[in-house]
């Protein structure tokens, strides 16, 4: 990885629905490929691809068959190692999703599993005579799921059909070993590592996550010789100010960074149609970021992924006042300490997807918390929690146009008004303003290197500072309201409104240089 990593602008790509290359109504590989220029042209130098793998797609390729096979409807490995040739070529590095905590049922592993008590890959996943404790499942009920072939239960995190393995077993930490070696040899620069908190348990204090093994098993993975200079993320839901540095310190061999989610954990859970204070939030981001400075471990910058709602929608405006909403956010993304993370549509300002229909909802998070509340709650205010906090909403097929065609989810809800087509063209392209932050994030060491330090986080604005080298850049981010800020901080260097006042309108950032 020849990039600094303090230097990298992440973008993520979900290959069902960033481009459809042959019309069948699923992204590709051969789609990806295409769109290498747009991605170029935006100034990202660094890709994740979530997973394309043969999977039964009970949980969109996150329940996966086989890890070192692809997807027929996404595409061939040798069209894999040509996309990851063609981003090399323009300078940008490429990761995949290695999601080691679970696979899908229909994984051999786990069908030579659950076929007798004494196969020899019985140990490969976590089985029971009698569910040890009263874990839940993420996406509802128990944990443990009864099979009646050997009369035990097995352990899932997730649906049912995403079995947890045993990582306590050292022929699954080798198997694992083997798929990350597998993609290397294949040219991938790293890996995002899903719920990697989650693949030692915690028995003894009854937690399905963060075990006694845990860091131990991350070294086995990419402590190696050959993958320590390969760059690798966490998702990890129980990091924190007090332990990320077990996780991040370069000396402790594990990983480069990790996502920590505390400023995306104020709603009342993901299905709770009412949008958190954003001053909270960013207060949140500000406290991160002064942690992490201290112990001097960079962090991740983000406010979208896969799993979450689209941020104008849930932080901001979405409506009157898109454009600068979206924009702002996208300030707070790249104008901060650590590796900024964009997800696909968040150059453009997607918003939320709404769908009065629940046969339009897919995602099996959704669907099964629809099922739990279907009688308990009004019907129309379960379906607009589902719309508000769903995982559909990341996930619709990228509008490149006003044109909607045939896809494997309901077409995204706004496309005639909101797609990339339109907004390359617009007056106030939100593409455009994202090319400018990240223009300006690769020309100022100031921005990529430099110190966090807070001005001020109260309900009418964000203000901080980035010092390096006896340069300050000082961004300001206003809330939805007007208001003053007369504080002199050197020239603007960019703003989301075409004037800057000492009056801040609604949702303008100016960012600074002294």
């Amino acid at each position: 990885m020849q990039t600094k990593t303090t230097d990298l602008v992440f973008y993520q790509i979900y290959p069902k629905s960033f481009c459809d290359s042959n019309g069948d109504g699923f992204g590709d590989i051969k789609g990806v490929i295409s769109k290498i220029d747009y991605l170029k042209k935006l100034g990202v130098n660094a890709v994740w691809l979530t997973p394309f793998f043969k999977s039964p797609n009970v949980d969109n390729g996150y329940d996966i068959s086989d890890y070192k096979d692809i997807d027929e409807k996404i595409g061939t490995i040798a069209q894999v190692e040509e996309m990851i040739k063609r981003f090399h070529e323009q300078g940008i590095i490429v990761i995949f999703d290695l999601v080691a905590n679970h696979t899908s049922t229909e994984h051999e592993w786990f069908k030579q599993s659950r076929s007798s008590k004494d196969n020899p890959y019985r140990d490969y996943y976590i089985w029971r005579e009698t569910p040890p404790n009263d874990w839940q499942s993420s996406f509802g009920g128990s944990a443990w799921e009864y099979d009646e072939k050997t009369g035990e239960y097995y352990l899932h995190s997730f649906a049912i059909e995403q079995a947890d393995l045993n990582w306590d077993n050292p022929k699954v930490r080798e198997e694992m070993q083997g798929v990350v070696d597998f993609w290397l040899e294949k040219g991938v620069d790293g890996f995002r590592c899903d719920v990697l908190d989650m693949i030692s348990k915690d028995w003894e204090n009854n937690l399905n996550y963060s075990g006694p093994n845990l860091h131990e098993y991350i070294r086995l993975l990419f402590g190696r010789e050959h993958t320590k200079g390969i760059f690798t993320v966490g998702e990890c839901w129980s990091a924190n100010a007090e332990n990320m540095a077990l996780f991040c310190l370069p000396s402790r061999n594990e990983l480069t960074t990790a996502f920590a989610f505390q400023h995306l954990c104020l709603d009342n859970g993901r299905f709770f149609a009412q949008q958190p204070p954003l001053q909270e939030v960013c207060n949140r981001i500000a406290n991160w970021q002064s942690s992490t400075q201290k112990e001097n471990i960079l962090p991740t910058v983000f406010f979208e992924n896969h799993d979450q709602p689209r941020s104008v929608s849930r932080f901001a405006n979405d409506t009157v006042y898109r454009y600068e909403s979206a924009t702002m956010l996208g300030a707070i993304v790249l104008t901060h300490r650590g590796v900024p993370f964009l997800m696909q549509g968040q150059e453009i300002g997607l918003t939320n997807s709404y769908h009065s229909d629940m046969d339009e909802i897919i995602d099996v998070e959704s669907v099964n918390y629809y099922q739990s509340q279907k009688g308990k709650m009004d019907e129309c205010e379960l379906v607009q929690a589902i719309n508000f906090g769903g995982r559909d909403n990341p996930r619709h097929l990228l509008p490149w146009d006003e044109n909607k065609q045939k896809s494997w989810i309901a077409p995204y809800s706004r496309q005639a008004e909101i797609n990339i087509k339109k907004d390359l063209s617009s007056d106030k392209s939100v593409f455009a303003f994202y090319q400018e932050l990240i223009a300006l994030r690769k020309s100022e060491p100031c921005l990529t290197q430099g110190e966090y330090h807070l001005l001020a986080c109260n309900e009418k604005y964000y203000a901080y500072q980035r010092q390096w080298q006896g340069e300050e850049i000082t961004v300001v981010c206003n809330f939805e309201k007007e208001s003053e800020y007369t504080a002199n901080h050197g020239e603007v260097v960019l703003s989301n409104y075409q004037s800057v006042e000492k009056t801040l309108k609604p949702y303008q950032v100016v960012i600074y240089k002294k």
